[in-house]
């Protein structure tokens, strides 16, 4: 099934390295579930390295959960910040900001994204932003346009509030 991922309310089962694969944003994204009409839930499957984390922002409609497989991650949220490991779940609701990153040497992570309005629209931004693949590798580290990303996200109901996570060392 590489190179699929679910479309409609069919069941589905796809494997690890299964799905829609893209390079985004210096890490790897596998679309395992599309938020599309009859959708309530869209899936992703991240692999990032160790530093990595998307810039302080808030989704308008959309709850994220996210369940850390391997590795692991820092969420900040307010004056909340919490360490999740293997088999950590966390919610972050729409409308409140948020970010994380990366403090292993890498992570395997999934974000179920849910919308208050209609089919989610996370994976359309992945899908927007990241260049698709045909085997689950890691990208070159590459320059990360910010403008371009704010536009994208702006664009599917994320609004990009603050810059990145300082880098680790």
């Amino acid at each position: 099934m590489t190179g699929t991922a679910a479309l409609t309310d069919a069941p589905s089962l796809l494997q690890q390295d299964e799905g829609l694969m893209f390079h985004f944003l210096n890490h790897l994204a596998t679309v395992k579930v599309q938020g599309a009409p009859g959708n309530a839930l869209s899936v992703v499957e991240f692999v990032g390295p160790k530093g990595f984390g998307p810039p302080l922002h808030r989704h308008r409609d959309e709850d994220e959960l996210f369940v850390i497989l391997e590795g692991e991650i820092v969420f900040r949220t307010g004056d909340l910040e919490v360490v999740g490991r293997p088999g950590a779940h966390a919610f972050l609701p729409h409308g409140i900001p948020h970010q994380f990153q990366i403090l292993s040497d890498s992570a395997r992570f999934t974000c179920v994204t849910a919308s208050m309005n209609g089919a989610p629209r996370f994976n359309g931004m992945v899908e927007a932003l990241g260049e698709p693949i045909d085997s689950p590798t890691l990208p070159a580290p590459t320059a990360i346009d910010p403008a371009r990303v704010a536009e994208v996200n702006d664009h599917f109901g994320i609004d990009i509030l603050g810059p990145p996570p300082a880098p680790i060392e």
